[in-house]
């Protein structure tokens, strides 16, 4: 293996480790995520509430647009996964109001 391979192999590996330690913080910060939107949830159910608000959507998404672009990531990505997370929890508001009677 020549110096060159050797600072590729290194180089690469030092990227795949960053790589997956980003990933696990990813996945620990989305469970806390969830955990909170669960509570919230639940207060919804207990308070009758609508499982969307739609405003708090909006205002979320415009300062998650404007943070991605001082990021320097697309913007759109991040509407889309906004998008996704959003289902995901209204999906979870709707079971919770299901299974407390509320829906």
């Amino acid at each position: 293996m020549t110096d060159d391979d050797q600072e590729f192999a290194g180089d690469l590996a030092r990227l795949r480790r960053s790589i997956d330690n980003l990933d696990a913080a990813m996945v620990h910060l989305l469970a806390e995520r969830f955990r909170c939107t669960d509570a919230i949830g639940e207060l919804k159910a207990r308070h009758g509430l609508e499982s969307r608000d739609p405003r708090r959507e909006a205002a979320q998404l415009k300062r998650l647009r404007i943070l991605a672009a001082q990021s320097g990531l697309d913007p759109d990505f991040t509407r889309k996964l906004h998008a996704l997370v959003v289902r995901e929890v209204i999906t979870n508001h709707e079971a919770v109001k299901f299974e407390s009677g509320a829906g």
